[in-house]
């Protein structure tokens, strides 16, 4: 039985960018002593979600990669033998930044990066102010541990994206997030959100065969009577969508899950999805919409 021990690094990001990073290299490090051998940080980990308001001053934020960041983590990847999925706000040129996924293999080595693709705009996540839509596709990453997938956050919501990140043979995919409620709307909404997006993932993980982790922040950021809760709650689902485990909604957790990587051909095997599908019917998906036949 081949098994991943898998990290979930869920914590909380405060606002100097140097605190963040020691603390979230604390974090790998009892990652690494508990027998992690991948672990995964949330999105933008490194700063509050600087996405909630629009302000050309928040731009000095980014970083290049390779840069001081991305040099942190392959080092710390390389003293602790594990890999590890990092989240940066990437300057790839004057004007031109991205929402990146780095990942590093337990050598220290940087495996490359994912930009990510789907940009959301709604209130307090003006990210399309921020990020350039990525241009390197949907990428997997063969670590000496096994190959991955990485999407970021927005990702999560496309069924698109998921397939054709495990059809390049990734055996988890990794969402770094930042996602929460609108404090004044959840007493209303916050339960559906929060299972919608759980459950669309879980949908990922057995439509593709395949393990999920997402990754997400805790704590209020933002003013008091507004801002944004994030909502923790990160996960691992099985190709099954059974949850493996479940991280709280307020509280900082390095969780760790074994995943049984043999479940993938066991799973496949009985529920052949991508032996069934009808790549020949599917070309109207490169497709805004359609329009209806006459019969409706």
């Amino acid at each position: 039985m081949k098994q991943l021990m898998v990290a979930l690094i869920q914590m909380r990001c405060d606002a100097v960018a140097r605190e963040n990073l020691a603390h979230a290299s604390d974090l790998l490090r009892k990652a690494a002593r508990d027998g992690a051998q991948v672990a995964c940080l949330p999105e933008l980990f490194l700063t509050p979600y600087f996405c909630q308001r629009e302000d050309a001053s928040l731009f000095d934020l980014a970083e290049p990669i390779p840069g001081p960041t991305s040099r942190a983590l392959g080092q710390l990847a390389g003293e602790l033998k594990i890999v590890i999925v990092g989240s940066i706000f990437e300057h790839r040129m004057p004007g031109v930044y991205h929402n990146t996924a780095v990942v590093f293999d337990d050598d220290g080595s940087m495996l490359g990066i994912y930009r990510k693709m789907h940009i959301p705009d709604d209130p307090l996540y003006y990210e399309k102010y921020y990020f350039t839509p990525g241009d390197l596709g949907f990428k997997t990453f063969a670590t000496r541990q096994g190959r991955i997938g990485t999407l970021v956050c927005w990702d999560q919501w496309f069924p698109e994206a998921a397939r054709l990140t495990a059809m390049q043979g990734a055996s988890i995919l990794f969402y770094p997030t930042a996602i929460g409620w609108h404090p004044r709307e959840k007493d209303q909404y916050g339960t559906a959100q929060h299972g919608a997006w759980e459950t669309i993932q879980r949908g990922h993980a057995i439509a593709n065969g395949i393990f999920v982790a997402a990754v997400n922040r805790i704590g209020h950021e933002g003013p008091t009577d507004g801002g944004l809760e994030f909502w923790g709650a990160s996960f691992v689902s099985d190709p099954f969508g059974r949850i493996l485990h479940r991280c709280s909604h307020d509280r900082e957790e390095v969780a760790l899950v074994a995943c049984d990587l043999d479940l993938l051909e066991e799973t496949r095997r009985n529920w052949p999805f991508f032996r069934d599908r009808r790549i020949d019917a599917y070309g109207s998906l490169t497709q805004r919409a359609l329009t209806a036949g006459a019969n409706g």
